[in-house]
């Protein structure tokens, strides 16, 4: 973590890259409108990011909790999205703290790389080959996203599932550049498979954010 980062967690404060309204394309909670909070940082590395400047923490404005939950509160919705980066590069105790006393539904996508921190109504783990994420993860997850880039990933996913906890729901999900190569592969291993799902970025067949 670099001084920049510390120093902005002391302060209270959350690098965001960008916050906005929209629906959610991916996952179990695909087609919901929602607030997504996108932290900036992140030391992952996907070489397939379609984020990737997110990455750096320090090109953001850090703005504190109250600011953060005031955005949300513009909304309608009551579903709030964290997202990054890698969000659990910070300590989200407060945020969750915050948004839920403010009657909002938590959720988090995490490489699982970083120890969890804040209180989450959902959890989307989406363990990346870049970094090997912590074992705590397996056991609190409620959705297990794996982005299949390659046919060798479908041998990934099965790993990861076989760690993770009855009660977790298994996605699937191309790579979008890839996606005309691989989903025919996934649509096939999906009816062969029945346990696993598929997840599309509907927002981008949407044309929104």
């Amino acid at each position: 973590m670099t001084e920049n980062k510390q120093v902005a967690e002391l302060n209270g404060k959350l690098p965001i890259m960008e916050a906005f309204y929209t629906i959610q394309g991916e996952g179990h909670f695909t087609g919901n409108s929602a607030y997504f909070v996108r932290l900036g940082g992140c030391d992952v590395g996907c070489v397939w990011c379609d984020v990737k400047d997110s990455w750096d923490a320090e090109k953001w404005p850090a703005q504190s909790i109250s600011e953060i939950v005031a955005g949300a509160k513009q909304y309608k919705s009551k579903l709030v999205v964290v997202t990054g980066g890698e969000p659990l590069m910070y300590n989200l105790d407060s945020l969750t703290e915050s948004l839920r006393s403010e009657g909002f539904h938590t959720n988090i996508e995490t490489s699982g790389a970083h120890p969890l921190s804040g209180t989450w109504d959902w959890l989307c783990f989406s363990p990346k080959k870049f970094m090997k994420p912590r074992q705590e993860f397996y056991e609190t997850a409620d959705e297990l996203k794996v982005v299949i880039y390659n046919k060798s990933d479908f041998k990934w996913a099965e790993e990861h599932a076989a760690k993770i906890r009855p009660e977790c729901l298994l996605y699937l999900q191309p790579e979008w550049d890839k996606s005309e190569k691989m989903l025919p592969e996934i649509i096939e291993y999906v009816k062969d498979n029945p346990r696993w799902k598929i997840s599309l970025q509907t927002h981008k067949f949407m044309q929104i954010p």
